[in-house]
């Protein structure tokens, strides 16, 4: 079996999808997207498909070592988002070639079921009640929310306060039985991180994401200090020797790289178990696709250490399309008392509309996130 060919479409609300093409008319499909550097990706991906067309796809670690260290300069959030979108289609082929899912061709399953969490609140964070009860009712168990507005170095109390009396509505109105996660999204800096983190102590949330930027990981050790809430990161980390001094380290709960970011299938569960053998919880970062969530189901599935998935239905992002829009098995990522079924299906286990790809493609898109800016005019991290 060869590949014949490696085709991208960029398709609304702000996703990359590629099909990779071989001459056993078996076709594999991958997400390979950095939210806002779409055409960048895509040109790496390019790139990479000078090596991989003609090649057998089912030696998939000797690919992914030759993509990753066949160049003298290695990693990177582009890089590694275009060879975790190949990794992907990759592993669907050979899924589909042995008919098996992915996860039977990494050892096996090790759940039946799967926990999963839902946004609410936006960007700016509101209306979280009424958004919460929306989600409940339909069956989901465990929401996240971004905590804060724009917030400077050093930031009024006010800000805080704000954030306190938000969960704080929450919690009045389903108690303990929902399950909360707070996003930081790394806007928030050491000093303020810190009085954040024990303030929201007293809701007992399920994780604090993100307190810091990756970049400062090192604040983590004072931030754990302020908080027994469990700490989420990992979004922003592209490869198993970018977690490798956050594990030693030791103040991460919980890390979510991103299966479309951090070099796919084959390096995610590869940091899965080097997690594990710190006594660090698994929960993948996804707020893309179906093709991510997919390919994150099937890391869940045979990751001991994995106990929820977040996932981007109705995410305040997914303007003009949704991801059940691409797939016609829309019941694969049907969850009921907040949990999904570990899917059965061969390779990713979802059956993607081409028709609708490309018409997708068709129109495209140019998203980029906002730019943000403090009360004094410097630049805020969005």
């Amino acid at each position: 079996m060869k590949i014949t060919k490696m085709n991208l479409y960029t398709v609304a609300p702000r996703w990359l999808f590629l099909e990779v093409e071989t001459d056993k008319g078996i076709t594999g499909w991958g997400e390979p997207i950095v939210e806002g550097r779409a055409s960048v990706v895509k040109t790496a991906v390019e790139d990479f498909s000078d090596y991989l067309i003609g090649k057998d796809p089912l030696p998939i670690e000797d690919h992914w070592q030759v993509m990753y260290r066949g160049g003298f300069y290695r990693g990177g959030p582009e890089v590694m988002s275009a060879i975790a979108g190949i990794d992907q289609a990759l592993w669907d082929i050979k899924g589909k070639y042995y008919n098996a899912p992915v996860y039977d061709l990494l050892g096996g399953k090790c759940r039946d079921r799967l926990k999963m969490y839902s946004w609410v609140g936006g960007d700016r964070p509101r209306d979280l009640v009424e958004g919460a009860r929306v989600l409940w009712d339909s069956g989901c168990t465990a929401i996240k929310m971004n905590g804060t507005d724009e917030m400077h170095y050093i930031d009024s109390f006010q800000k805080i306060e704000a954030v306190s009396e938000r969960i704080a509505s929450l919690r009045a109105e389903f108690g303990y039985k929902l399950d909360i996660g707070v996003d930081f999204h790394g806007r928030v800096h050491k000093a303020m991180a810190k009085v954040l983190a024990r303030e929201l102590d007293q809701y007992h949330l399920m994780f604090i994401e993100e307190p810091v930027l990756s970049e400062n990981n090192e604040a983590l050790r004072e931030i754990s200090k302020h908080t027994s809430t469990p700490i989420a990161t990992g979004e922003r980390m592209f490869s198993r020797w970018d977690f490798k001094n956050l594990l030693i380290d030791g103040y991460a709960d919980i890390i979510q790289p991103d299966v479309s970011h951090a070099g796919g299938i084959s390096e995610v569960k590869k940091i899965a178990a080097m997690a594990e053998a710190f006594d660090v919880a698994l929960a993948p970062h996804c707020p893309l696709g179906p093709i991510a969530l997919a390919a994150c189901v099937q890391i869940d599935a045979c990751s001991p250490n994995a106990f929820i998935q977040e996932q981007s239905l109705g995410i305040h992002y997914n303007k003009g399309a949704d991801m059940l829009d691409y797939i016609t098995n829309k019941d694969a990522f049907t969850f009921k008392d907040g949990f999904i079924q570990i899917p059965s299906g061969p390779g990713l286990g979802v059956q993607i509309n081409k028709e609708k790809v490309l018409e997708a493609d068709k129109v495209g898109h140019n998203w980029k996130n906002p730019i943000w800016r403090n009360y004094d005019g410097t630049f805020a991290e969005w």
